[in-house]
């Protein structure tokens, strides 16, 4: 399909499509202001207009209006938040019967990292020492690097609140390599990150001296229970990094809608998510993670992991592909 189809119409969604980019894109607008869309498709021929599908980015609650009907269609990142939506586990307090259609490509960690200044050997440290860490963490609350930390800082029996109580301070950061965050890398006035995206800032970090750490087994155990996943860092892909880091998996961004979704509408989506392959900006491939193919889409791969099931259209239309899902 051409990149823009034909017709006066389509000339005025892209002409709309491009205002909203241009107001979410703000770089002024805080990271947790108004940079989401809402793309409806629907019927404006008449005196209303009468929606077909509905379509937004946002944070991992917006899962609520996914399957109460509010909203069709959502992304979520990483995948493991979508886990935790299907199991009724961490954030959600009851299951939602959400189903992926596509997962975006996306392969990325969360990480620990701590200076060795501080002393500290492990997490449960902070607290046993009530150190006053200087953390640098993301500015948006409902960030879901905010949700791992504090589902984490929970196993360990406190909260960011109470880091900051015992004299801790938080470096809030717009994304991983905030120009603030790379400042006080240099300057040292902080002690530890905890964050994803870690192309935007481990190189730095661990040139600037500070080291992975990971929580005990029993804990990486009960984040594998809420829905994350345990993988690693392998040594050679970061220099600081000399053996295998365990960690949590930040990767995949699923495209996710509601069981009952009508499986022909499910089956649209897909074969529009192919017929756009190439107007649409995927990730750049990285030398640890496989080359992007539709199948991945799909499958569970390392760049897409799934523990929620495919929609029942979505499914029929990837194996009406030859793929294996």
């Amino acid at each position: 399909m051409e990149s823009l189809p034909q017709g006066a119409n389509f000339k005025r969604c892209k002409m709309l499509w491009e205002i909203g980019i241009d107001i979410a894109g703000d770089p002024a607008e805080p990271y947790h202001g108004d940079r989401d869309m809402v793309i409806v498709v629907g019927k404006g021929s008449g005196d209303s207009f009468r929606p077909k599908l509905r379509m937004a980015t946002g944070a991992p609650h917006l899962a609520y209006a996914v399957a109460g009907g509010e909203l069709d269609v959502a992304v979520i990142n990483p995948s493991g938040l979508l886990t935790q939506a299907y199991r009724g586990t961490g954030m959600f307090k009851a299951p939602l019967p959400v189903r992926i259609l596509a997962n975006y490509p996306s392969w990325d960690r969360f990480v620990f990292l701590v200076h060795p200044r501080t002393g500290l050997k492990s997490l449960a440290e902070v607290k046993e020492k009530r150190y006053p860490l200087r953390l640098s963490i993301r500015e948006d609350l409902n960030h879901p690097t905010r949700v791992l930390i504090e589902q984490t800082f929970a196993m360990y029996g406190f909260s960011i609140a109470d880091l900051v109580s015992w004299g801790g301070s938080l470096q809030l950061n717009k994304g991983p390599g905030d120009p603030r965050r790379l400042q006080a890398l240099k300057d040292g006035s902080i002690d530890s990150i905890m964050d994803e995206g870690v192309v935007g800032y481990l190189i730095e970090a661990l040139e600037a001296g500070m080291q992975p750490m990971a929580p005990e087994p029993k804990v990486f155990d009960a984040l594998v229970s809420l829905g994350w996943r345990k993988v690693s860092i392998p040594p050679g892909i970061y220099k600081g990094i000399t053996t295998d880091y365990p960690c949590i998996d930040f990767s995949g961004w699923p495209v996710y809608t509601r069981e009952s979704l009508p499986e022909e509408l499910a089956h649209r989506i897909c074969a529009a998510i192919h017929a756009r392959m190439d107007e649409i900006p995927w990730e750049g491939h990285k030398p640890w993670a496989p080359a992007m193919e539709i199948a991945h889409l799909g499958q569970d791969t390392p760049t897409t992991p799934r523990d929620v099931p495919l929609h029942a259209g979505a499914a029929r239309w990837y194996r009406e592909q030859g793929i294996q899902v």
